[in-house]
């Protein structure tokens, strides 16, 4: 495959991959979305779907990796690290593209969820301390869930663990897939198992961190959520920003080590 069809195919794959999966998170939560409150069981399955269509999508173009610890995953397993920057700059831009149209999706719904005084406060909406404001100004604002992840207990050395973990269940399952005696593969039925792994890793995994498994998906709608003219959107929690970048990475080598030492 060309250098060309890998960045077009990983810049189309990811963005339909953000889109969908930013899609069902904005649909869960936002108000005015029929889908509200729909719960962690929707988010889970609307990831695990994201990945299928994303893959079937690009597989043709340019394999599908979607993923910059996929990517790295593939270059140590392989030895070929000549079209890693492609592959990463395609995600990345697919990424900001993918979290772009999520937020034209739902402008309506975005607009009334943050001008909500329930929500992000007002008069009429119950006090708020000096503190607490500065403290969502430079943490995570009320939507910033649809972009990007964040932990529910704030815990360095858990958070990137987890992230690691998660990541090192999926990349194993990717690079293990239709493994037998004569290493043949599963062909397009590698897209379906794949998207029921992510599902997997998000009911089981993705309680504590939110699961990004991946830095593009993570880093991309971040930098979309800081640059978007959201009213009263708060802040992009970017000291947390770096976990969901570096324990992917470090989960997608760990599994291409893995690979290596076992399956190879």
């Amino acid at each position: 495959m060309s250098s060309s069809d890998i960045f077009i195919g990983e810049t189309i794959g990811t963005a339909v991959l953000i889109l969908l999966g930013g899609g069902v998170c904005a649909a869960v939560t936002l108000k005015a979305s029929k889908a509200r409150n729909a719960g962690w069981l929707a988010i889970a399955f609307g990831w695990g779907f994201a990945v299928m269509t994303a893959v079937y999508i690009s597989a043709p173009l340019s394999g599908a990796h979607l993923n910059p610890a996929v990517t790295l995953a593939l270059a140590i397993k392989d030895g070929g690290w000549d079209n890693v920057p492609i592959y990463w700059g395609g995600q990345m831009l697919g990424a900001l593209i993918g979290a772009t149209l999520v937020w034209v999706a739902y402008y309506g719904q975005f607009q009334a969820h943050l001008t909500d005084r329930e929500i992000v406060g007002g008069p009429g909406a119950q006090a708020t301390s000096a503190k607490a404001v500065e403290a969502q100004e430079k943490g995570a604002g009320p939507v910033l869930g649809i972009f990007s992840t964040g932990p529910e207990v704030r815990h360095v050395v858990q958070n990137l663990a987890t992230e690691i973990i998660g990541t090192v269940v999926l990349i194993l399952a990717i690079l293990t897939q239709g493994l037998n005696a004569n290493g043949d593969g599963l062909g397009n039925l590698g897209a379906l198992i794949t998207a029921f792994v992510v599902v997997s890793i998000g009911l089981s995994l993705g309680g504590p961190t939110g699961y990004a498994i991946n830095p593009a998906r993570d880093l991309g709608p971040r930098i979309v959520h800081a640059l978007l003219p959201l009213p009263n959107k708060g802040g992009s929690d970017w000291s947390y920003a770096w976990i969901p970048v570096v324990g992917p990475l470090i989960g997608g080598a760990i599994a291409a080590g893995i690979y290596n030492v076992a399956f190879a």
